[in-house]
């Protein structure tokens, strides 16, 4: 069985507060992206010689990190916990570029579940599927559905956004990661948490040309102060006509809307990942 883990976009970002266990409490509309891996899984023969119960196999873009520290191969771990599961080979193959911003660790270990739960007849819901994917990462429980949401929390907390498709039907989407990795933990130690004037649920059923006045991402400011090239892409994008862009979650790719599907610049797309994808 094989399953495709789409990537995300954050569409405002704000960290209104800090719990006293030091997470940070935020507001942000997740929305899904035609960007995708491919995971595939397959029961092991019973005399096939593992000494894993999960045996996977990596393919595509570098991963960084041990095999079996994988969020594929914990969400596997996560539920043998608690269901009677067969050995499996996994495949990953990764388009979805890491350290992002754009969830495809997060994307690959929710679809995980989803195909564990479907393939062995787990007889999960969707409420107990999310509930095992937050155990794996904030933002893991959006893509058990991966339709636009809501959420606050630390990511856990999940809401429809504006329907299934929200306002961005029909527009183009371009992506740039610079090869730039960003410390999610650097990004967060230069937060100031305060509540926007404007929540970003209300601000994206808005027209899409009111955003760049009032949709903000938070870590922008101290990022592209550490990194300015991050700061240069959106600029650029905004130049090549963009309606709206900005960096998605803590960096580091950078995201341009548009109306007309656009052609990215060679010295935008310099040594970087891009991709534009119609909505």
């Amino acid at each position: 069985m094989t399953v495709f883990p789409c990537a995300k976009i954050n569409l405002g970002l704000n960290i209104v507060s800090r719990r006293s266990d030091g997470y940070h409490l935020l507001e942000t509309v997740f929305y899904p992206v035609p960007l995708y891996d491919a995971l595939e899984v397959h029961k092991m023969d019973h005399d096939f010689p593992s000494t894993v119960p999960c045996d996977i196999k990596l393919s595509g873009l570098e991963i960084a990190g041990k095999e079996d520290e994988n969020l594929v191969v914990k969400a596997y771990r996560l539920l043998a916990q608690d269901f009677s599961l067969p050995r499996v080979h996994v495949h990953l193959c990764k388009q979805i570029p890491t350290q992002a911003g754009l969830g495809g660790g997060s994307s690959d270990a929710a679809y995980m579940i989803r195909l564990l739960d479907e393939k062995f007849h787990l007889n999960m819901g969707i409420a107990e599927m999310e509930r095992y994917a937050a155990l794996l990462g904030a933002d893991c429980a959006f893509f058990i559905t991966s339709e636009p949401a809501y959420a606050q929390g630390i990511g856990e907390i999940l809401e429809p956004a504006d329907g299934k498709y929200g306002n961005l039907i029909g527009y183009y989407l371009a992506l740039v990661k610079p090869p730039i990795a960003v410390s999610t933990r650097d990004a967060f130690s230069q937060i100031v948490p305060k509540k926007p004037a404007k929540c970003c649920r209300d601000i994206v059923r808005q027209p899409i040309e009111t955003w760049r006045d009032e949709l903000f991402n938070d870590f922008e400011e101290p990022i592209f102060r550490l990194y300015p090239r991050i700061g240069e892409i959106k600029a650029a994008l905004y130049r090549q006509g963009a309606l709206f862009a900005q960096m998605s979650g803590s960096g580091s790719t950078v995201y341009g809307i548009f109306k007309e599907c656009p052609t990215l610049p060679k010295e935008l797309c310099e040594n970087c990942f891009t991709a534009v994808v119609p909505l």
